[in-house]
């Protein structure tokens, strides 16, 4: 992988403001930088910044459509009403079925949830899920994180006397379902301020309101925040704004007093006595909730959250995990017969897109294979499989490009579509495949620009080790959680050499543990460089090179700060402008 680092050195103006913002707050200057740099000019944004309060989230009646949403909620459990709870067999959709259910049952005993199978029912709301509701006496369905396009459903539902309520956050279509309310901060009639909640966000601006209307004191609805978080983290919506707040307290839940489902499985993850991240959550906690909505069903994994005896959840969670362990096997296999198709394909190697598809390929791992090849070859990815005559598949972008326009852009051969800026599903006919690729891969040439297809890594500031001090590392701290609109701080040190001791490591030997020194100071500083044994040879040779990386925990010293290296680079090129 060779990156291309962007970095601009501060302004004498800016490095005087990021003097003074730093000595009001008492941090390095380097970390007023960085407030600047998020556009944080004041010690009173700061501090909001650094401490996000419960009491700054909105008003969730600002949202189109909630007062109708909470009135037929009200109305449902006065009347005794069966209450369905229905999401998809994400993380998101399932967080927010375990949020609204574990909530409402608290109040209310007639409610039931439900999860549609992938394999049998596909996405979103389905006509077996509808019937389902309408054997078991259901009036109300609550419906996260999809439904938004699902128009003939809803109405098939209504001539049921089933009744809806939408809460989404994808991108909705010119017409709408004929759903009693649909919250969604993304409807262009809809006022709400902020506009990126994910399904689990809808999910609890909408028991946020219901709390409100009814008296329920709001402290009822912190101990379910830790759902919050982990869809935040899992779904990668900007953690900024309202997010911010949700996945800032939801983390303190997760880490102080987490929910007993999500305890089962941070106990299966070895996170036990670790202070949990956003990262730990993208990377160990979500797999493992996706796993059975990839494997078999969904709503074994909310089964797990809803849980309320620890013994059954880590049973529950262990189970979980085996699906995990299956889907890591398929993933791989599937990357490794993508990436051949790849190779093989010369076409591919010139083209601003890709994609692919096999018959074989399962349905459920797909859209980790699009994001991987996004991640290997920089360009918007659709992988499909065959669903009969139909092929079913998975989009994903890169950064700054929307694939949801893209693929919108041939609505008028796809059977299905939805989803948002970086990640989409669709449906198509299977013989339609070629044409699609085609239309697909002209409206990417014609809008990407040539930056969004390369591996760019931007660098906050150039450091000296000498700066990496523990008070650095934690008021750095400060600035988590960390996800879209938000990122990790990446700093950037030149000049530095093996200290002598740098080694590779790992089952394959494919990372490097390293110990460097820098021209400038006598520090030591340890680090690895996951994935880049390429360069141990260099490494070694006693030549001096550039790093750009994160400043982490070391989880193995206690107390001790970890480089983790993103790139390596000889010192002769030079940093670009």
């Amino acid at each position: 992988m060779h990156f291309k680092w962007n970095y601009e050195a501060p302004t004498s103006d800016q490095q005087k403001a990021a003097d003074e913002l730093g000595a009001k707050l008492g941090i390095s200057p380097i970390l007023g930088n960085l407030l600047l740099r998020r556009g944080i000019t004041t010690e009173s944004a700061a501090k909001r910044f650094f401490r996000p309060q419960l009491n700054d989230l909105l008003n969730p009646f600002l949202m189109k459509d909630m007062d109708v949403a909470v009135d037929r909620l009200n109305d449902a459990m006065g009347r005794k009403e069966r209450i369905l709870v229905y999401g998809d067999y994400d993380v998101d959709g399932c967080t927010a079925v375990a949020l609204v259910y574990k909530f409402l049952q608290q109040f209310y005993s007639n409610i039931d949830y439900y999860i549609p199978d992938r394999y049998d029912e596909g996405y979103g709301v389905s006509k077996k899920g509808i019937d389902y509701a309408k054997e078991t006496g259901v009036k109300l369905i609550i419906i996260l994180d999809c439904g938004i396009k699902a128009i003939d459903e809803i109405d098939y539902a209504r001539s049921l006397g089933i009744d809806f309520i939408i809460c989404d956050h994808h991108v909705p279509d010119e017409v709408m379902p004929p759903a009693v309310a649909i919250l969604n901060p993304k409807r262009p009639d809809d006022p709400y301020p902020f506009k990126h909640l994910c399904g689990c966000g809808v999910g609890f601006k909408l028991m946020q309101a219901f709390a409100k209307n009814n008296g329920i004191p709001f402290s009822r609805l912190i101990p379910l925040l830790d759902f919050c978080a982990v869809s935040i983290a899992a779904d990668i919506v900007p953690v900024e704004e309202e997010n911010r707040i949700l996945a800032f307290h939801g983390l303190k839940q997760l880490n102080q007093n987490p929910n007993i489902g999500i305890k089962a499985i941070i106990d299966i993850c070895g996170l036990n006595g670790r202070d949990i991240s956003m990262s730990d959550i993208v990377f160990k906690i979500g797999p493992r909730i996706n796993a059975s909505g990839r494997m078999e069903n969904g709503k074994e994994s909310v089964d797990l959250l809803v849980e309320k005896d620890f013994g059954e959840a880590l049973l529950k969670a262990k189970h979980i995990n085996e699906y995990n362990e299956q889907r890591k096997d398929i993933d791989k296999q599937m990357t490794e017969e993508a990436n051949q198709i790849v190779a093989r394909l010369e076409s591919q190697k010139h083209q601003s897109s890709i994609v692919l598809y096999d018959e074989g390929w399962k349905k459920g791992v797909i859209g980790i294979v699009a994001s991987r090849l996004t991640e290997i070859y920089f360009r918007p990815t659709v992988v499909l499989t065959r669903d009969g005559e139909f092929a079913t598949g998975s989009a994903r972008s890169v950064s700054g490009f929307d694939v949801y326009s893209a693929i919108k852009s041939c609505r008028d051969m796809l059977v299905n579509f939805g989803g948002h800026t970086y990640a989409a599903g669709l449906t198509l006919r299977w013989n339609d495949i070629t044409e699609f690729r085609r239309r697909f891969q002209k409206y990417v040439d014609q809008h990407i620009q040539p930056e969004q297809t390369e591996a760019i890594l931007n660098i906050d500031a150039q450091i000296d080790f000498k700066d990496i001090t523990r008070k650095l590392h934690n008021d750095l701290k400060k600035f988590a959680p960390f996800g879209p609109g938000n990122p990790k701080p990446l700093f950037a040190t030149l000049d530095v050499y093996d200290f002598g001791t740098s080694k590779v490591v790992g089952r394959e030997q494919e990372h490097v543990k390293l110990e460097l020194v820098d021209s400038k100071s006598n520090n030591v500083m340890n680090g690895i460089a996951f994935g880049q044994s390429g360069s141990a040879r260099y490494i070694k040779s006693k030549r001096s090179f550039d790093i750009a990386y994160t400043i982490e925990d070391n989880v193995f010293k206690k107390g001790d700060v970890q480089l983790q290296i993103e790139d390596i680079r000889p010192t002769e090129t030079e940093t670009e402008n």
